[in-house]
């Protein structure tokens, strides 16, 4: 008798490994969750590596207060389902605290804001591993990433500092004031990810599917009309179709033009793509050619 394993099967059995192992391993992880795709095959993940029994670890979303309202419900209903508890920090409290300074100007952005807010929230909470959903394809500052990537005590990140995972042993020793980010989806792609959804009838943000939406084109990008993008007189608001590829702070997450309006589209669309989906979609990727790293250093997910 022969057994013969999928592709999806493999990754998933190493994700379910990577998860059962951190929780043994530390004292007080939190999965964060973003209400995208790749945190949604996280929970999933995180289902069957320990139902019936509960998460043993909380739920937690960074808010900019600029989010995909589609988003933000998809987060409360999902989670509620579950029976799982909710973490929200908020990028406004920050910001009201005089913990961090919100950027002005038409190309103003919170998503860098995010970093102040999470390590507050990993050193009120005392977290010292936090699961993510970040994959080496994505952009090549994460391809430098281990699954358990280390974070020293001011909780920035340095690529020469990270420890060898030969033969999938994670070490995940820690001193005092450190903690570890562990990537369950490292050696996932993008396609991957769609199609894991399509077999585990995951359910998705709307946004993630072809739709029409008013959207101002800036720097090659189409970014959603909102209250928290300043346009200019010379950027007329166009009404098309568009799907997201990733979804974020509205002011940097751009739509891609798409007739993908059900999962195996997305799926024939992606596998035709040569473009990352960072690289299409996030305007905050594109300060300089190491902007994820220089944001990474400072603690960024």
């Amino acid at each position: 008798m022969r057994y013969n394993l999928s592709h999806l099967d493999i990754l998933e059995s190493e994700s379910i490994f990577i998860l059962r192992e951190a929780a043994a391993e530390f004292e007080r992880p939190v999965l964060l969750f973003s209400g995208g795709k790749d945190s949604a095959v996280l929970l999933k993940l995180a289902e069957k590596a320990f139902r019936p029994a509960r998460f043993p670890f909380p739920v937690m979303h960074i808010d900019t207060g600029h989010n995909f309202p589609e988003v933000l419900e998809y987060r409360d209903r999902t989670v509620a389902a579950l029976g799982e508890r909710l973490i929200v920090r908020s990028v406004q409290d920050s910001i009201d605290q005089g913990r961090v300074v919100e950027q002005t100007g038409p190309r103003a952005s919170r998503n860098r804001l995010q970093t102040t807010t999470l390590l507050d929230a990993v050193a009120e909470h005392r977290f010292d591993a936090a699961f993510g959903g970040a994959r080496r394809d994505e952009e090549k500052a994460r391809a430098k990433e281990r699954i358990f990537s280390f974070r020293d005590e001011f909780s920035q990140w340095d690529p020469k500092m990270q420890r060898p995972e030969v033969w999938s042993l994670l070490n995940g020793r820690i001193h005092q004031g450190e903690h570890v980010r562990i990537f369950p989806l490292s050696n996932w792609t993008e396609l991957d990810v769609w199609q894991y959804i399509a077999r585990e009838a995951i359910e998705l943000p709307s946004l993630y599917f072809t739709h029409s939406r008013r959207v101002v084109e800036r720097d090659g990008m189409l970014l959603a009309v909102s209250p928290y993008i300043q346009l200019a007189e010379s950027e007329p608001i166009v009404e098309v179709d568009v799907r997201f590829r990733t979804v974020g702070d509205v002011t940097c997450t751009g739509g891609v033009r798409s007739t993908a309006r059900d999962i195996d589209e997305v799926i024939r669309e992606i596998a035709a793509s040569r473009m990352s989906e960072r690289g299409e979609t996030r305007a905050d990727d594109r300060f300089s050619e190491a902007a994820m790293e220089d944001r990474k250093s400072e603690g960024y997910f």
